[in-house]
């Protein structure tokens, strides 16, 4: 067996002592930072001489929502999104211009240029995707210049217009398919359609206070057959229930009196 040299243990125990006078101080110095930081802070105090500024978009755009281009002249095309208000380009995407900045809200569902005249464009507020992030909206707008200047149409209770649909050979018409509030109950929900070119609307189609239009098409043969999907949905910050009595596929052939 071979034995440690002499004073092994002696000064084994001297760097014992020290490590523990290094740990031991170590938890009072830890001790007395967590005392001054429990402390009350007055908020007020210190705060009150400082002003917030704006650094930039807090907000992004988001998810894009909606697009819809000129047939015509495919290079113009317009954009929604999620919580950025309208974009549009003139040049097929190489540059875009937002064109929805001026106004209160920024959370698009739903744009539609009319193709007879695409200087008459709809933006339908509020994002139609039930997501527990989704963004509500206030109404629905009609610009008569290409998106330079836009006025609210109405339907500011309907918070989220997921589709609009233009008849092609009648630009007063239009149908605005509205998803809803997902957190709460409310009437505003179904289908909606204006024949004066958004002055009044009508409720034509609701089936229950937790459905909206989740989808719309018009059979491009005739405007007066649409077909339209209901979705019964009910959303809270951390869960979603899809599906139920309210859902289904409804057509009508009448433009929308009867389905």
């Amino acid at each position: 067996m071979v034995w440690p040299v002499p004073g092994f243990f002696r000064i084994y125990r001297i760097e014992t002592k020290q490590r523990m006078r290094k740990y031991l101080l170590s938890i009072i110095l830890l001790t007395g930072m967590t005392t001054v930081f429990a402390q009350t802070v007055d908020l007020a105090k210190h705060f009150k001489s400082l002003k917030p500024r704006n650094i930039g978009p807090a907000g992004m755009s988001g998810r894009v929502t909606a697009i819809d281009a000129v047939w015509n002249n495919p290079h113009i095309v317009f954009l929604g999104t999620a919580s950025g208000g309208v974009w549009k380009t003139e040049n097929g995407g190489t540059s875009w211009t937002p064109v929805f900045d001026e106004q209160p809200i920024q959370n698009i569902g739903s744009v539609a240029i009319t193709q007879s005249n695409p200087s008459v464009v709809w933006a339908g507020t509020g994002e139609g995707n039930p997501r527990n992030s989704v963004s509500l909206g206030e109404g629905i707008y009609k610009s008569l210049d290409g998106g330079k200047t836009w006025k609210c149409m109405g339907l500011q209770k309907t918070r989220n217009i997921h589709r609009i649909i233009i008849d092609p050979n009648n630009p007063d018409v239009v149908y605005a398919g509205v998803m809803g509030n997902p957190f709460a109950e409310h009437a505003e929900r179904g289908l909606y359609k204006t024949t004066d070119g958004g002055e009044t609307w009508k409720l034509i189609l609701h089936t229950n206070d937790t459905s909206g239009v989740g989808d719309m098409v018009m059979d491009p043969s005739n405007p007066n057959k649409l077909i339209v999907n209901m979705y019964q949905h009910k959303r809270t910050p951390w869960s979603l229930k899809g599906g139920g009595s309210g859902s289904g596929l409804y057509i009508t052939y009448d433009a929308g009196k009867t389905f």
